[in-house]
């Protein structure tokens, strides 16, 4: 016979909720993951839209140049009487196009740099360990955010665009300048007859043959020349902004044409008597070393600290809450260093 216990069955304990922690507080409002996770979404989307739109105007400025020299030729090649000054007037027309284009690939990029960063370090991070982002790229996304700047040099943008398109754009346009002086109105009988007629107005055939050969040699030592030039999201994909080491410093024309443009890096001076809670501060809510220096006062004779801290433009005005946290009294001193190494910046390397 079973025999039934008087003693109620206990109810499994309901788990309290635990409340999400905010990401990032603003006058009462407490953001959290998801909605964190959504701003960025957002971001990402606008900052695509923003490549695209420059992307098209790329296009536009290439299509321009295509239709004038299409237009050209056969407006050259259609009629015999035709000068063949027009082809030259065509080729400085397509140069115009040219830096035009340079101009709008610059924009391209800054809005690409940006769209790669959250692509590499955002996204990315969420399918390989250790799944979360580094400090580098939210650095790194948060100044070009605050002080947007081109990530690549107008020399890089420029070689770019001539090597991927209008290189063979002024080819095309030199091969047919020589075809209309050779064939129209008839074939020269020597090579003195084709000098002759290369002439424009005043200027002798001799000398417009040699600007012509001047400048599509220029434009090829150029176009490889700036090769190396590799800081085009379009084609080298950083992982946190910052272009691959390379060993050694640049020289010569690639030293002069390379851009030199650099994340800004500063040097903090907080003057305190507090040293001992400020440091700890500043190490436990920026993750910068600090040095300290012993000082005293000049008229007032108190023993005072001086700390050193390197830090990036995106963490001053977090050095700035974690000092007036510990002593709101403490005078703090940023001012630009002209390079870093070691410590979270430029890795100490022996070149």
């Amino acid at each position: 016979m079973a025999v039934k216990s008087s003693k109620p069955r206990s109810k499994p304990k309901k788990e309290e909720p635990v409340e999400e922690q905010p990401v990032w507080t603003y006058r009462g409002y407490r953001l959290k993951t998801s909605e964190f996770v959504t701003a960025m979404v957002h971001l990402f989307r606008a900052e695509i839209q923003r490549a695209n739109v420059w992307r098209q105007r790329l296009d536009t400025t290439t299509n321009w140049a295509v239709v004038a020299t299409g237009a050209t030729l056969s407006i050259a090649f259609s009629q015999s009487n035709v000068h063949h000054s027009v082809i030259m007037l065509n080729t400085l027309l397509v140069l115009w196009f040219l830096f035009i284009e340079a101009r709008r690939y610059r924009y391209y990029e800054l809005w690409a740099y940006r769209v790669r960063l959250m692509e590499t370090d955002f996204y990315a991070a969420m399918l390989v360990p250790p799944f979360h982002p580094s400090p580098e790229w939210a650095e790194n996304l948060a100044e070009s955010l605050l002080t947007p700047s081109f990530p690549i040099s107008v020399w890089e943008a420029f070689g770019r665009r001539l090597r991927r398109n209008y290189y063979w754009i002024f080819l095309i346009l030199f091969a047919s300048w020589v075809a209309k002086i050779w064939l129209f109105p008839v074939p020269p009988a020597n090579m003195q007859e084709f000098i002759i007629r290369s002439s424009v107005g005043p200027v002798s055939g001799q000398v417009i043959i040699g600007l012509g050969i001047l400048f599509h040699t220029f434009l090829t030592i150029f176009a490889v020349a700036t090769v190396t030039m590799t800081r085009a999201t379009g084609e080298v994909l950083p992982r946190f902004g910052e272009p691959a080491p390379v060993a050694g410093k640049p020289k010569g024309l690639r030293a002069l044409l390379a851009p030199r443009q650099r994340r800004q890096q500063l040097l903090a001076l907080i003057i305190t008597d507090k040293a001992d809670t400020v440091s700890r501060r500043i190490l436990s809510d920026l993750k910068r070393g600090v040095t300290a220096i012993a000082g005293k006062g000049m008229y007032t004779g108190m023993d005072r600290s001086i700390l050193m801290c390197a830090l990036t433009v995106t963490e001053i005005h977090n050095l700035k809450s974690a000092v007036a946290k510990e002593d709101p009294k403490a005078v703090v001193i940023v001012s630009p260093a002209q390079e870093v190494f070691g410590g979270g910046f430029t890795p100490l390397e022996e070149n």
